[in-house]
């Protein structure tokens, strides 16, 4: 398979230790087999109980979302020369995005929050609903 046919493993990243986990497992993954490693962020506009909070008018969370994974991904590259990454950044609401994404995807691999057994299977979790849902292989990275 040429390196153009090989399809990217996603990694959701929030900035979280999770997701540092999730990046470096898949950052292995690619050095294994050749597949880029697209990090991938979502953004959305900060809600109180659905209402639009108030904000400075210079606040962008687009940007704040772009210079966190644009630095990540700098940061990859220079560690792991030998690995292609991508940056990513979608507006809206991460489940939904991460499985829309998926399509197109070698692997998704997410970082686990950690809350313990019962917690982590609630619905409404992230990863939960990207395992349900995703149309190719989720790998939920734990501690």
């Amino acid at each position: 398979m040429s390196e153009q046919e090989l399809r990217s493993i996603v990694v959701g990243f929030d900035g979280s230790e999770p997701s540092h986990r999730a990046l470096a497992w898949a950052t292995r993954q690619g050095q294994v087999t050749g597949a880029p490693v697209e990090v991938l962020t979502t953004w959305q506009w900060p809600t109180n109980y659905g209402y639009a909070m108030a904000f400075e008018t210079t606040y962008r969370p687009d940007d704040v979302a772009r210079e966190m994974v644009e630095e990540v991904v700098r940061k990859a590259a220079s560690e792991h020369r030998d690995v292609t990454f991508f940056a990513h950044v979608v507006e809206g609401e991460p489940r939904n995005v991460l499985v829309d994404r998926s399509s197109e995807a070698e692997m998704l691999v997410l970082g686990c929050r950690g809350h313990g057994e019962l917690t982590g299977m609630l619905l409404g979790s992230v990863s939960g609903y990207c395992v349900t849902h995703a149309h190719c292989p989720v790998l939920v990275v734990r501690d």
